[in-house]
């Protein structure tokens, strides 16, 4: 189910009256494609689900191949969206990351990048991108 949207891409009704979880975050998936599309990333595949976990986007910024991890808040009450990438998140994405990489026999160099959503009080969003975000020992 795609949100209506109204004038300067605000949903109508709303990122919270959306019927469950998933479909909220197809919504803040579907955002965050357009703006990193808009920064000149290139979608590779979106939602890749391996037995290990799954990564939001794999997307190319120039020649670097970089998996996102998409987080999205409807408000500030936990604090910003950016911070919902702990250290377990982090390993799965690791994880996750490397079977797409053996599967795919990618040489390319590649990053992590965490791009967070968070819900403005007219209902845009403003986006915080963290470009290699993490590493991965």
């Amino acid at each position: 189910m795609s949100p209506r949207r109204g004038q300067g891409g605000r949903e109508l009704g709303g990122f919270r009256d959306l019927p469950n979880t998933r479909a909220r975050g197809a919504a803040a998936e579907d955002a965050a494609e357009r703006y990193l599309c808009s920064l000149g990333y290139v979608i590779v595949e979106r939602n890749l689900v391996t037995r290990q976990g799954e990564i939001d986007l794999v997307a190319l910024d120039g020649e670097t191949l970089c998996f996102v991890e998409v987080k999205a808040r409807a408000s500030a009450e936990f604090g910003p969206a950016i911070q919902a990438v702990g250290r377990r998140k982090q390993e799965r994405l690791a994880r996750a990351a490397a079977m797409f990489l053996a599967r795919n026999r990618s040489q390319r160099p590649c990053r992590f990048d965490v791009l967070g959503l968070d819900r403005a009080e007219d209902g845009s969003w403003s986006f915080s991108l963290v470009r290699d975000a993490f590493q991965v020992p």
